[in-house]
């Protein structure tokens, strides 16, 4: 399953170099995956008692982005394990590659920082097995 983000590049986040400032691609990156949970789950995914935290993410870079250009970024998870589960993010403007990232995120009971397994029927809703 995978989702598509659009972002377009706003000014306050180039750097004097004219192209998107490095920290600005992990924000592109959690507002993706944000946008695509809250896309699949209408009630949110705190209705099941859960959340995830991020545990590490990697980025890696092919082109730069630069001001007013549009940024689509495909998101799906690439990787499940009992607790934790990688979502893999690849960010495009047109054809041309601009980054890919993997980020592990824990699941976390809700409203605590304590690992939990991820329930069936998110895992269902994302593409990956109950």
């Amino acid at each position: 399953m995978t989702y598509r983000h659009t972002i377009r590049v706003r000014y306050g986040e180039v750097d004097l170099q004219q192209v998107v400032f490095n920290a600005h691609y992990l924000a592109y990156c959690d507002d993706a995956v944000d946008t695509w949970m809250r896309s699949v789950f209408s009630a949110g995914f705190e209705a099941h008692g859960w959340d995830f935290m991020l545990k590490k993410a990697t980025v890696e870079w092919q082109s730069p982005a630069r001001l007013q250009e549009v940024v689509d970024i495909d998101v799906g998870v690439a990787r499940w394990g009992t607790t934790s589960f990688d979502v893999g993010l690849t960010g495009v403007v047109g054809e041309r590659p601009v980054f890919t990232a993997t980020i592990t995120y824990v699941g976390v009971r809700w409203g605590t920082t304590e690992p939990v397994a991820v329930p069936g029927a998110v895992r269902a809703a994302l593409g990956g097995p109950a």
